[in-house]
């Protein structure tokens, strides 16, 4: 779990040591970024247009190191990287479409692979053990995850005149089990953070045979879905993997902590290079709706909390459980619903949702979990009872974690 909390939360990561004071950084960065965002403003109102991308990047950079010096803003610094090296892809595709004759796209596979192998290290079978302990809430959970969000996603794209590809990317992610990311955020809003590990672990493992049928059920009218090869694709990429990685830390036994240390850096970049890879490919489609696509992915993203969190309220769950069904529900695995896209040969138009998706479900999942940190719910377990190794997986407390 340590490594899904530096995953998220890059705050956790000494990137820079300065000796002048978080303050004066602050300043400064905040500095950077105002005046590459006028000089961007400038070369985009003189139409040089070669210089706006690098500009534009260097004011996301600058908020993003800047945001690392705030308790309340550092949980999104990572987000904005990503916009820093969104904005290249869309000032500059041609870097990032292919290196000599080798695409890039290529990479992705390989990359969630890697992220998936990072993700089965930091597990266990103890993650499992919820099943047996708390089987409605995994039920439930479980439930949730794979009828509210493909249907909402189907209604949505139903309801746009998106393009048949782009409309099916939408579908896509929400046919998807839960995202890594919502461990953190359960964690974070004082929700059930084992039913949490337990309902993202059995929605990836359901995810080869519910993900493709749902697929061929729902947006089969709008692509072309092989269920067989769909089912060999999430296996390839996500179970393969997962099992590698729980192997190794059997294996190790938690002998290898550097690991922990370094696949939060392999993700982060593996994670920013996959939605750049997208980005690039799908420049054109994104230059055309993509304003309409964040709004359908936004408004995807938020009723799957909502929705999410009444499924427990309905079933008289606990507000601890309600919070993180909603979550699990909201928070998607993006860089499957990418690996799809890419073996289905249509990076650049089923990937772009799932590619969107991505950093805006860590906006809107970190501000929930802040909300929710500071309203802790009334059912919240005892002291004694939460630090209980059967009650709660091991995870590093917030003090304990470097910024």
């Amino acid at each position: 779990m340590a490594y899904l909390f530096a995953l998220v939360h890059p705050c956790s990561l000494t990137i820079y040591s300065f000796h002048m004071t978080a303050s004066s950084n602050a300043k400064i960065f905040y500095g950077i970024a105002l005046v590459a965002l006028a000089a961007f403003i400038t070369v985009t109102l003189l139409q040089q247009h070669q210089w706006a991308g690098w500009l534009l990047m260097a004011a996301f950079l600058g908020l993003a190191l800047a945001f690392r010096y705030s308790n309340a803003l550092k949980g999104f610094s990572f987000t904005i990287i990503i916009f820093a090296a969104v904005a290249l892809a869309l000032y500059y595709p041609q870097y990032f479409q292919q290196w000599g004759g080798y695409k890039l796209s290529g990479l992705i596979t390989p990359l969630i692979q890697l992220i998936m192998f990072g993700m089965g290290t930091s597990m266990s079978m103890q993650d499992f053990v919820g099943v047996v302990k708390m089987p409605k809430g995994v039920v439930i959970g479980v439930a949730s995850q794979f009828v509210i969000m493909p249907f909402l996603g189907f209604t949505l794209a139903s309801l746009t005149n998106f393009p048949p590809e782009i409309a099916a990317g939408i579908v896509l992610i929400g046919c998807s089990p839960s995202g890594m990311a919502s461990n953190v955020m359960s964690y974070l809003a004082k929700a059930n953070l084992a039913l949490s590990i337990t309902i993202t672990s059995v929605t990836t493992l359901l995810a080869p045979f519910v993900t493709p049928v749902l697929m061929k059920m729902l947006a089969g009218a709008l692509v072309e879905i092989d269920v067989t090869k769909m089912m060999w694709d999430i296996i390839k990429m996500v179970i393969i993997p997962i099992g590698a990685g729980l192997a190794v830390n059997r294996l190790l036994r938690g002998k290898a902590g550097w690991l922990n240390r370094v696949m939060p850096l392999v993700s982060m970049f593996g994670i920013a290079f996959i939605i750049v890879i997208i980005t690039a490919a799908g420049r054109d489609s994104l230059l055309q709706i993509g304003p309409a696509l964040i709004g359908v992915v936004l408004v995807h993203n938020l009723f799957g909390y909502l929705l999410g969190y009444w499924s427990g309220r309905l079933f008289r769950m606990s507000e601890r459980d309600c919070r993180t069904i909603a979550i699990e529900v909201g928070m998607q695995n993006g860089g499957l619903a990418s690996g799809l896209a890419k073996e289905m040969g249509k990076i650049a138009t089923v990937g772009l949702a799932p590619a969107i998706f991505g950093p805006l479900m860590n906006i809107t999942g970190s501000s929930l979990a802040s909300w929710w940190h500071n309203r802790p719910p009334k059912d919240e377990p005892k002291p004694e009872v939460q630090n209980s190794a059967l009650a709660q997986p091991t995870i590093p407390q917030v003090s304990e974690v470097k910024s």
